[in-house]
């Protein structure tokens, strides 16, 4: 079987395996948020922390729960890490010190979801930290973004309000009735294809077939790769990752790591369409994700195949920084995956891609991450450019655009198109400024327009909040470790704020009747619109840059 035709089965498989779990997984999540029961557990959770179930919140209310909770995450996060040391299961001698600097890098990426790892994990973590400070953020910050979605999906289906709900109630139950039960699960799938799960520290000496002594590293690996998959989060237990035998050890954990981290944000449009009583509009989104992602990995997979990586005239120069279990075409299919969504786990070296292969999973984060993008943050930022091109349809035939039954007037149009250029915003100040100073040019393995294309793709991958790594570049620097940080902050909590803001204004209106003027929004014309507002938008915005990096680097 040649490469292309066994990386078209795996795509195809995949999307077999999406559409069997959409409509089931999507209805099953529309009733954990929609219940009026409380478990037990989630009861004593409440009392514990004070909160009221029954409470409706604001979307102000809602927002500063977020930032609340987020913020006492960032700092036990950070305190963890630096006593780690005096800590039970810490290393003996770790590779990497731990400084406040790559403590609040760290603390920071792994409460936004980013899962940036400015360091090797086997060498700098201790077991402790991994489980109960870097595996718990991967479920809660997760369940952040699952919550936010819910309340803006919540503020376009309901009327004359100015509730989203509860954002503890919708914390608990996306952490306990979703990703909880779909983790164990998965952890016993991977652990029966090879993922370790011990509590061995650097104390595994083996003697090698040619007389060698080396040291295996161990540690609670499965119960973490899978909450990093299924959670869109990406820190991988070890430097390797998702390439490393302990953490993805045969072709078909790979598949399964693949469509883990794919299934949470392609049943959301289901969930959307129950909450929103339209199956249809639900169908129009997962269709638009549907219809990037496969425009996406089908030109990632065709570019990494033409056999021009970073050496052009080596035969097979794809291969570089790919490891062999996987391949070509499968590892192009997860690069494409993970920077669709917001997960950032790597099963092969990006920074080794050829340049257009290199271009596309930039673009991909740069996109938003919204076909399908992160758990919860990849639906709200879908609904957020179909009110863009909803604007955008109605400037064209004179008429007050509406979504939903919603009006789009001036200040939704505001919040919209604020949510959409913050990111930017962060992404190429943050590029400029690092370009501008020598001392953090000195950072990048190589110069021109590869090095450029480092730089950009470190803060592409913050700024989204993805947390994949085009390596060559050293960033656990005080400033990169600083100015990598504050990325990830605000290009997570600022398009929640605006988000909120937004979802907060669709509730207080009413229902605006349907007439002849009403733009469809359920039909293949509207998937093919959002689809290509969303295409043209980020282009505009990000092809001066990418045509210095990897477009430069492709034509040279």
């Amino acid at each position: 079987m040649s490469t292309t035709t066994a990386g078209i089965l795996f795509v195809l498989s995949l999307a077999v395996g999406l559409a069997v779990v959409h409509v089931p997984l999507g209805d099953y999540m529309y009733r954990v948020y929609s219940s009026t029961k409380d478990f037990r557990i989630e009861r004593v959770i409440y009392r514990l922390i004070g909160a009221d179930p029954k409470a409706e919140q604001t979307w102000g209310a809602y927002a500063r729960s977020v930032l609340a909770f987020s913020a006492v995450g960032i700092l036990f996060l950070f305190v963890f890490q630096l006593v780690q040391g005096k800590l039970p299961l810490a290393l003996t001698d770790p590779g990497t010190p731990m400084t406040p600097a790559l403590a609040w890098n760290t603390a920071v990426s792994f409460v936004t979801n980013t899962n940036w790892q400015a360091y090797s994990g086997e060498s700098t973590q201790g077991h402790l930290v991994q489980m109960a400070g870097l595996a718990v953020q991967n479920f809660v910050s997760a369940a952040v973004g699952m919550a936010v979605a819910v309340a803006f999906v919540r503020g376009l289906a309901r009327r004359n309000t100015g509730d989203l709900g509860n954002f503890w109630v919708d914390l608990v139950r996306g952490s306990l009735r979703i990703l909880l039960p779909l983790s164990v699960i998965g952890a016993i799938v991977l652990v029966s294809g090879g993922v370790i799960q011990n509590f061995a520290l650097h104390d595994q000496v083996v003697t090698t077939l040619a007389g060698a002594q080396q040291t295996i590293p161990g540690g609670p690996v499965a119960s973490q790769e899978v909450i990093k998959e299924l959670g869109t989060n990406g820190g991988g237990f070890f430097n390797a990752n998702s390439s490393h035998p302990f953490e993805n050890p045969t072709t078909w954990t790979n598949w399964i790591e693949n469509f883990l981290l794919l299934v949470i944000a392609f049943s959301l449009p289901r969930t959307f369409g129950r909450m929103v009583d339209s199956r249809k509009q639900g169908g129009a989104i997962v269709a638009v994700m549907a219809l990037i992602a496969t425009i996406s990995i089908s030109l990632t997979m065709f570019f990494q195949l033409q056999h021009h990586g970073t050496v052009p005239t080596a035969v097979g120069a794809s291969m570089e920084g790919v490891e062999q279990r996987f391949g070509v075409a499968d590892s192009a299919v997860f690069a494409a995956s993970t920077t669709l969504t917001s997960t950032g786990a790597v099963n092969s070296f990006h920074d080794s891609y050829t340049s257009l292969g290199g271009l596309m999973t930039m673009f991909n984060m740069q996109l938003g991450e919204i076909a399908p993008g992160g758990v919860g943050s990849g639906l709200y930022g879908m609904l957020i450019l179909a009110i863009i091109t909803v604007f955008v349809a109605g400037l064209m035939v004179g008429r007050t655009p509406e979504y939903l039954g919603k009006k789009i007037t001036p200040r939704e149009i505001k919040l919209a198109a604020t949510y959409f250029l913050i990111t930017p915003l962060i992404v190429l100040t943050g590029t400029a400024v690092a370009m501008a100073m020598p001392e953090q040019r000195a950072s990048m393995l190589n110069t021109g327009p590869h090095g450029l294309s480092e730089v950009l793709y470190a803060f592409s991958s913050a700024g989204n909040n993805n947390g994949s790594a085009f390596a060559g570049i050293s960033v656990n620097t005080p400033w990169y470790n600083t100015a990598l940080g504050l990325a990830m902050v605000f290009g997570r909590f600022l398009p929640i704020i605006f988000a909120l803001a937004l979802a907060g204004a669709l509730a207080r209106q009413g229902r605006t009747p349907e007439s002849v003027g009403t733009l469809p929004t359920h039909r293949p014309q509207f998937v093919g619109m959002v689809t290509g507002v969303t295409l043209i938008l980020v282009a505009l915005t990000f092809l001066p840059m990418l045509a210095l990096g990897p477009l430069a680097e492709g034509i040279h």
